[in-house]
């Protein structure tokens, strides 16, 4: 494979190797958790907004058992989909780091 790196780089004379981590595996793995670290950040922040908007749509319900349900519902569901978030979060994270 660095054969393949090396070609390429006098091919296109640009020099491969990236700049933080010293190797190529670190670097593709540091791009790879940081794309994730973003979307499941912006996964946690709408699961948030969720639970927010729910809350008040209990508040709001005025004892209507129908409104109250569907908020008590979405509640659940921010709650759930912010506890997958999390565990992907981590789950990455540890996969990432047990490549390098």
């Amino acid at each position: 494979m660095e054969k393949v790196y090396y070609i390429a780089s006098r091919f296109a004379q640009v020099d491969l190797t990236p700049l933080p981590g010293g190797s190529r595996n670190n670097a593709t793995a540091g791009t790879i958790q940081t794309i994730f670290n973003i979307v499941l950040g912006i996964a946690g922040a709408i699961a948030m907004l969720i639970i927010v908007i729910a809350g008040l749509q209990y508040i709001l319900s005025q004892g209507n058992p129908q409104a109250v349900g569907k908020a008590k519902n979405a509640i659940i569901y921010g709650l759930v989909g912010l506890v997958i978030t999390m565990l992907a979060f981590v789950i990455v994270g540890y996969v990432v780091r047990s490549t390098t």
